[in-house]
């Protein structure tokens, strides 16, 4: 008995050293599956994070991006503003000095002399010069008069006086002309239109069978007025007599 005792005993301790080395052994087993599997996991996070970090990363660039073409637009937008607001300055500026000039009083040169001119003073002159010219040589009677009423030291005034003698001439008005055009010769005797009315008082008296009166100022215009292209004219003629 004590025999049978001996051996259960030997047997399990022989089953004990055998089993000692295999616990061992697998419990060096577990810990390198264990790191392998938590190197594993890390990898996989920081593979996940790294995605995560590029994704966040292009979104932001898209973002910026379309921040950039925005600013882009908004900065086109205001240059085409500013160069629309730079053009209509320009428009403004042209027009108002347009009309500033319009306003004020403007040199110009009649007969070879420069004489200054107001606005309206020249406006009622090109509007009575217009009738003239477009053979309303009654109307045009009436606004040279105007005109010299209300303009009457003006620089147009020889030429106004002239052309209204010149107006009563085409109106077959002889006599009116005449007494427009001695004006000339007495009030603008230094005006080259001077030259021209004493021409054309010597027409009219041809139209009135005075050529007595005509010749007379044919001559004088002559004397007068030698270098003139009147005196040319008065030349021919009485050489036509």
């Amino acid at each position: 008995m004590r025999t049978d005792a001996r051996s259960v005993m030997a047997a399990a301790l022989l089953a004990a050293l055998v089993l000692l080395p295999l616990q061992a052994k697998a419990g060096i087993f577990d810990d390198d599956e264990a790191r392998r599997a938590v190197l594993d996991i890390r990898t996989k996070l920081d593979s996940k994070a790294d995605k995560t970090s590029v994704l966040e990363l292009a979104s932001q660039i898209e973002a910026l991006r379309q921040e950039v073409a925005k600013l882009r637009g908004q900065n086109e937008m205001m240059a085409n503003e500013l160069a629309n607001a730079q053009r209509r300055y320009k428009d403004f500026y042209v027009e108002l000095d347009s009309r500033t000039r319009k306003l004020e009083p403007q040199q110009v040169v009649v007969d070879g002399q420069e004489v200054v001119i107001e606005p309206a003073e020249q406006n009622a002159y090109d509007a009575a010069m217009a009738q003239f010219k477009a053979g309303s040589y009654k109307p045009a009677t009436a606004a040279f008069a105007e005109f010299l009423r209300r303009y009457p030291k003006s620089g147009y005034a020889a030429s106004a006086q002239y052309l209204l003698g010149s107006s009563f001439y085409a109106l077959r008005d002889y006599r009116n002309a005449i007494s427009a055009q001695l004006v000339v010769m007495k009030q603008h005797a230094s005006s080259p239109k001077a030259a021209e009315a004493m021409l054309n008082i010597a027409s009219c008296y041809l139209e009135l069978k005075d050529k007595q009166t005509a010749r007379k100022y044919l001559d004088k215009l002559i004397a007068q007025y030698p270098n003139s292209a009147a005196a040319k004219t008065a030349k021919e003629r009485l050489a036509e007599k």
